[in-house]
């Protein structure tokens, strides 16, 4: 998945952007809200990470906005702010959750996980499709009766299909999902990530399809 992280705490910054790494995600730093703007316009986020206090503003009126825009990308705030009335304020201007600093890293992953399950309407860490499960916490697929771990990228890029099965994906938005701007690698490595699926998903009823001069899409075998 691709994070957008608006904070302008360096040190923290770093520390967020080492730990999601971690599980495989790609984190995208903005340290304004002109810069974090500039980000959304460029490309497509599966999540925000949202400082208040900026340098060039307040993060609540870039949450405001971004909800007047009709943008339902989730937002979770990150908030020195411990009272009621002030946590309440952020969910009502259209935050999907908030976490008081100083925190966990362990609960801040924890609650990304939980935003994105919601978002994908799932209730549990598990996803099944076509007789095979994916344990996103586990980072594991079980296929054919055999359960086979996931690199963190193949993690985040089975995420991808599962969550919109029969979808076409064309490559330039899986780069999109899993890599952010430093990352400097090219298409072709989705189509190593690919083949690695494809292997741990025999034995399954599902499989990744290759639509021709447009992209993949995870079906069900007939």
């Amino acid at each position: 998945m691709r994070f957008l992280l608006v904070e302008d705490n360096m040190d923290l910054a770093q520390a967020v952007m080492d730990c999601l790494a971690l599980d495989g995600h790609a984190i995208d730093h903005a340290r304004d809200l002109a810069s974090a703007q500039d980000c959304i316009n460029a490309a497509p986020y599966d999540l925000i990470l949202l400082d208040i206090m900026l340098p060039d503003g307040d993060g609540r009126d870039f949450l405001a906005r971004h909800r007047r825009n009709a943008n339902s990308t989730p937002v979770i705030v990150l908030t020195a702010r411990s009272e009621v009335s002030d946590r309440v304020g952020l969910l009502d201007l259209g935050a999907d959750d908030y976490i008081t600093k100083p925190f966990d890293f362990t609960e801040l992953e924890a609650r990304c996980r939980a935003v994105l399950r919601r978002q994908g309407g799932v209730a549990d860490n598990v996803r099944s499709f076509g007789g095979a499960e994916l344990d996103s916490l586990a980072g594991a697929i079980r296929a054919g009766g055999e359960s086979h771990p996931l690199r963190n990228r193949e993690l985040r890029l089975l995420e991808v299909f599962f969550t919109s099965p029969g979808q076409i994906f064309s490559k330039s938005h899986l780069m999109d999902r899993l890599f952010s701007f430093s990352d400097d690698v090219s298409e072709n490595a989705i189509e190593v990530y690919i083949g690695r699926l494809r292997r741990k998903l025999e034995g399954s009823g599902a499989r990744i399809e290759t639509v021709r001069g447009l992209g993949y899409r995870l079906v069900e075998a007939t």
